[in-house]
């Protein structure tokens, strides 16, 4: 069977189970299964150099290309450069715009079928379209233009290729419909949704507290190492009986699962710095910046460089939207990390059905629900029709993620005890942000960036910017002001004592310019103090990562373009040597020691010394080499299972994977409870015991449980105990990770295509507390899911400042050279120049395709 059968065979199968079917059979005749497809669809990638017309420009546009693939658009006007954009994105992302638009959109079941139901409905629940319109009546009439242009650029390329589409389209058997200004502000919507993290945080401590009920969850919920816990918060739940949110709870976190396995999971963490030009070796501004963002292929981002008259910018962009979102232009550098915002609050609503329609009570009355109705397509089945509704609080997610959907239109008393409603500070009329965003790629200074960051609201972000003789922080997004309450969890919403009563003042954000300290960084972490009158968020990221910046910003006022790169490569961890102080040196060493002499098992008491014997020889480095990195995130993992299982258990149940998202998205209950909770803590006794167990109990004990665990795993010499063996990248498409909610048919394709689509795996460095982060569900296993999705570094004092990385390749194109080779660099260290002069672009810029009208 060869390629031209192939060709013949495929283009004639109407969808993709029977494709799917035919290529099962192919692939087990004839072997070799991704090289076929590789070379099957190589026709589907276009050469990057020649002419090509493009009707619709009114001048020719050049796009030159890097070694890299990274494009490089020249055009003598704007519209001409939106289109180019437009036109240039889908070549390079055509399947990831799709993908974007048709889950913002919910409507993944058209191509994928009933797995992706309940995520389309929790979708059309939210109303990201909504929204999206809201945002394009924000726009200047210009930008909205431009957009329109950018459209025609993406139609333009669809309507060349429609018989040659990418890969993972072609399988689907999905011809995409046009692009539309809609499109790209659903996209904004969707990436937004997916770096906000509250309301899977609130799901999933709803699902703790009916494990352990409100108070004890207080003690799973800290917010930061020098703030109390939140027992007022949880307190607010103590006579609400939480067994009527149940089936709700299982529905929302099946639709969480899926949006995780679609790398939108509502994670998203990042660093960036700048260092005054008094701290640099070239007395002049130096800016970083690498967002952390879920492991996936292709990247987020997809790198670019504009060059249109004023406009002169390079940096990351997001493919559906005409506009660089963090970078260069020849006068500012700038980028971001997510404030960990709490501006989405989950409302617990009494309902009850009166004259068949359903109502929710609100401060003494019973008021009738908002309804609209939604029909979901669904590839293979009948449409379903979705009737969602909505409280003053927003949409109710009980209906909304119900097991059986065709049900909708018929309340059902048993599931109504309670109902929760999302409210959502996400976006208002009359919202700048992305006018703000088009503005940044041409500002010409940090005083002109100032005012246009603060217009940036529908996004929550840490802005970091510089110029050559400044440097600026500002804190963007909504932020809502409560009557009572933090938002940490979910509200009884029929009293009315915890509801919004508006929007934080703009004004009242925090920002700072050309600090004393010679530098600002910003790591996910509180950056306001504990006297800062205003909720941003309680649930802060870690603070060491923060620390390290600080730590090694201020080790010299010599700084350059390489030590930075050496900042965003450190795996240098400083909890580490606060871990070694608790055991080894703090007032619980002696009695760790005392409980491992009086154990009667010698096997057991000596991998519990030889525990600590490499904890004290630990450098602190989370090199993937490191056996001491291998030992101390085992020791964390099993040092979760021992303090938590026992209450939360077992390891398959609803509580503890609730629990397992809770302690992984910010400052969590494991690290607490190590560095800093003793015995006062219900946590640390066993339940499964008839005794009381103390806490140097449980610290002994997951000291020889990671011994042995280590044993297990990598054999009896700790000399080749190592931590890269556990902890590994592997690069996967989001087809790939849905395939365990595909039919058997379809699994196993997958399966045989694995290799086309994806990866890995490769040795990981680092973790959730170094520079170089890397992320893994603490608990769980050691799988890397949250890495730097890009690196920029911009030195003002070099005649080229910019250099960048991103974390796959440009293309979403298995087929194409540049699919995957951007791994290669950002695995290695490696930055690659993005040239402003002339002789530099054409020197770095050897391919050249010439769009015409």
């Amino acid at each position: 069977m060869n390629e031209a059968v192939l060709n013949t065979r495929m283009h004639s199968f109407p969808c993709r189970s029977t494709f799917f079917a035919w290529f099962l059979f192919l692939a087990l005749w004839c072997g070799g299964c991704s090289n076929t497809v590789f070379r099957h669809f190589q026709d589907t990638v276009d050469s990057p150099n020649g002419t090509l017309a493009l009707p619709g420009l009114g001048e020719s546009v050049t796009v030159r290309r890097d070694t890299y693939g990274i494009p490089l658009i020249e055009a003598k006007n704007m519209p001409d450069m939106a289109m180019a954009m437009g036109y240039v994105h889908a070549s390079d992302r055509l399947t990831q715009m799709v993908g974007f638009r048709l889950m913002a959109e919910g409507r993944l079941a058209e191509m994928a079928g009933p797995p992706m139901l309940d995520l389309d409905v929790y979708m059309r629940t939210l109303g990201l379209e909504r929204m999206a319109q809201t945002m394009l009546r924000g726009m200047k009439a210009e930008n909205l233009a431009l957009l329109e242009r950018y459209c025609a650029g993406v139609n333009a390329y669809m309507k060349q290729h429609g018989d040659r589409l990418p890969p993972d389209l072609a399988l689907a058997g999905h011809a995409p419909e046009p692009w539309r200004p809609i499109d790209t502000a659903l996209v904004f919507c969707l990436v937004n949704l997916a770096l906000s993290f509250n309301l899977s945080e609130e799901i999933a401590t709803l699902n703790v507290m009916q494990a352990v009920g409100p108070e004890k969850a207080a003690w799973l919920l800290p917010i930061y190492p020098d703030e109390p816990l939140p027992f007022a918060e949880t307190a607010k739940l103590k006579d609400v009986d939480l067994s009527g949110v149940s089936d709700t709870l299982s529905r929302t976190g099946k639709a969480q699962s899926l949006l995780c396995s679609l790398g939108l999971g509502g994670v998203a963490a990042s660093n960036n710095w700048a260092l005054s030009k008094s701290r640099t070796a070239g007395s002049a501004s130096i800016f970083a910046n690498d967002t952390h963002l879920l492991l996936s292929l292709p990247s987020m981002w997809n790198m670019m460089h504009l060059k249109c008259g004023p406009l002169d910018a390079a940096g990351i962009t997001i493919a559906g939207a005409p506009s660089i979102a963090a970078g260069y232009n020849g006068h500012i550098a700038w980028g971001m990390t997510m404030v960990m915002a709490d501006n989405q609050d989950l409302f617990l609503e009494k309902l009850k059905v009166i004259d068949g329609k359903v109502h929710y009570l609100s401060k003494g009355s019973w008021l009738p629900v908002k309804e609209r109705k939604e029909t979901i397509s669904i590839r293979g089945e009948d449409p379903v029709t979705l009737v969602v509704r909505e409280t003053h609080h927003g949409p109710l997610l009980n209906d909304a993620l119900k097991n059986s959907p065709k049900q909708f239109f018929q309340p059902q008393p048993m599931d109504l005890s309670y109902g929760i409603a999302l409210q959502w500070a996400a976006i208002s009329e009359n919202d700048g942000t992305f006018d703000a965003f088009f503005a940044m790629n041409t500002a010409g200074s940090l005083d002109e960036a100032f005012p246009l960051m603060r217009k940036i609201r529908s996004i929550a972000v840490n802005m970091v910017c510089a110029d050559r003789d400044n440097i600026g922080w500002q804190v963007t997004g909504y932020y809502p002001v409560r009557s009572q309450g933090r938002g940490l969890v979910p509200s009884p919403g029929w009293t009315g004592e915890f509801d919004w009563k508006g929007l934080l003042d703009p004004a009242a954000l925090p920002w700072s310019k050309n600090p004393a300290q010679g530098f600002i960084g910003t790591a996910n972490h509180r950056t306001v103090g504990t006297d800062y009158p205003h909720i941003l968020s309680s649930s802060w990221y870690w603070p060491e990562r923060a620390e390290r910046i600080a730590q090694m910003a201020l080790a010299t006022d010599r700084h350059t373009l390489k030590s930075c790169m050496e900042m965003q490569l450190d795996t240098r961890s400083t909890f580490a040597p606060r871990l070694q102080e608790v055991l080894l040196r703090g007032q619980d060493a002696p009695g760790i020691s005392r409980e491992i002499a009086a154990w009667q098992d010698p096997r057991k008491r000596a991998r519990a010394l030889l525990g600590l014997s490499l904890l004290d020889g630990f450098d602190g480095d989370m090199s993937a080499s490191s056996g001491g990195a291998a030992l101390v995130s085992v020791l964390l993992h099993c040092a979760t299972k021992n303090i938590f299982l026992d209450e939360l258990g077992p390891e398959d149940s609803g509580p503890w994977k609730a629990f397992l998202v809770v302690n992984n998205e910010s400052y969590n209950a494991t690290c607490d409870h190590l560095l800093l909770r003793g015995d006062e803590s219900p946590f640390w006794d066993d339940a499964g015991t008839p005794g009381k167990e103390t806490r140097v109990q449980i610290l002994a004990r997951s000291l020889a449980d990671a011994v042995s665990f280590l044993e297990s795993r990598q054999g009896a010499d700790h000399g080749n105990w190592n931590w890269g063996s556990l902890h590994s990248y592997v690069w996967e498409t989001e087809a790939s990770k849905m395939a365990p909610h595909m039919n058997l048919l379809e699994r196993t394709a997958m399966r045989l295509l694995w290799s086309y689509f994806n990866r890995g795996p490769y040795p990981a460095p680092g973790d959730y507390f170094t520079l170089n982060v890397s992320g893994y569900m603490m608990g769980r296993d050691f799988d890397t899911w949250l890495i730097p999705a890009m690196r920029i570094i911009v030195d003002f004092s070099l005649d080229e400042p910019m250099y960048g990385v991103n974390s796959s390749g440009q293309s979403d194109n298995p087929s194409s050279p540049h699919y995957a080779d951007g791994i290669t660099a950002w695995r290695r260290g490696e930055y690659l120049p993005f040239p402003f002069r002339d002789e530099a672009i054409h020197a770095r810029y050897k391919d050249v395709l010439v769009l015409t009208p």
